[in-house]
């Protein structure tokens, strides 16, 4: 994903779809919405405030950007299980906002704040130099015809984006199901100065990422799954 320069439009990783919003989600929307969702605004995130945090004096919990959680179930069992940590969930599809926002209120979730809007400008625009732990990427739509590659959100200058959010020592975690898609990532990452692998290649899937039922059925029919996590340095 190239960013925005002059007369040069960056190319959009995705395509709003004008999926069906179930009653289930509309009532959370609208019932819940207000307590989880920031509005997109072009100056920094206050996240202290944002989580509830303002005026406290011990060290922030540690926060986490999931990019595109889709409907929101690997989301909110992370938070589920980590609510040390404040999750900071950015997705542009309405349908998969509402889900997340539905499970939000059924597990009593509060560590948890959702974005919808592009992620690329939220990171520019709303989270600071070194402001993040860790960031997951999570089976990113990986636009498998050859013509449309250059969609992908895993280039270069995206993962440079990426790793000057990031504090010392936080991570990178990305995961996909296409190999070719999984071989571009690795090259992406290992490219950028500014993170170094884990491992020699792909990870292990880490126990902090949950199996969707997608890829659960995947495997059963024999499909790979890649998994790649880098430390800021």
């Amino acid at each position: 994903m190239t960013t925005e320069t002059g007369a040069h439009p960056r190319i959009r990783s995705y395509v709003l779809r004008a999926g069906r919003v179930g009653s289930g989600q509309a009532r959370a929307l609208a019932e819940l919405g207000p307590q989880f969702m920031l509005p997109y605004q072009s100056t920094v995130l206050d996240l202290d405030a944002a989580f509830g945090r303002a005026g406290s004096n011990s060290n922030p919990a540690p926060r986490i950007l999931e990019i595109g959680f889709g409907m929101g179930e690997g989301l909110a069992e992370i938070a589920a299980a980590h609510p040390e940590n404040d999750y900071l969930g950015v997705e542009v599809h309405t349908p998969g906002v509402g889900a997340l926002l539905k499970q939000l209120g059924e597990r009593g979730l509060t560590n948890v704040r959702v974005i919808q809007h592009d992620a690329v400008e939220v990171l520019t625009r709303m989270l600071a130099p070194a402001s993040l732990a860790g960031i997951h990427i999570f089976f990113p739509d990986p636009w498998h015809k050859k013509r449309h590659h250059k969609r992908r959100l895993i280039q270069p200058p995206l993962v440079s984006l990426l790793a000057s959010r990031l504090q010392a020592g936080g991570y990178v975690h990305l995961a996909t199901d296409w190999q070719d898609y999984a071989e571009q990532m690795l090259a992406v990452l290992v490219a950028e100065p500014l993170l170094e692998n884990t491992v020699m290649d792909y990870a292990p899937r880490p126990d902090t990422r949950p199996l969707t039922k997608f890829e659960q059925r995947g495997l059963r029919l024999g499909h790979g799954v890649w998994d790649l996590v880098f430390r800021r340095t």
